[in-house]
């Protein structure tokens, strides 16, 4: 298992762009892909789990990945918010 935190910088938060750009990335790995904030844990995969976490600007999130790939499904998470996911 490796983790990471990382930062939201788009203006917007983590709004229907980003979260659908992150999902096509997270399922291009067989590992499992964790966004947690707060008291909130929800699969990377999944669009109404990232929905829901309603992350805005500002925000600190952990990417925890885990499984045969995990290294390189956490740097390809990571590099999208490292970049505001092209925005």
């Amino acid at each position: 298992m490796v983790l990471k935190e990382v930062e939201i910088k788009n203006e917007a938060g983590l709004h229907a762009r980003p979260a659908t750009l992150l999902i096509k990335t997270a399922a291009q790995f067989k590992s499992d892909v964790v966004l947690i904030t707060g008291n909130k844990e929800v699969n990377a995969k999944s669009i109404m789990g990232i929905m829901a976490m309603g992350a805005v600007k500002g925000e600190k999130i952990e990417v925890r990945a885990d499984g045969l790939d995990e290294k390189e499904a956490l740097e390809a998470i990571v590099s999208l918010f490292e970049t505001n996911f092209g925005e």
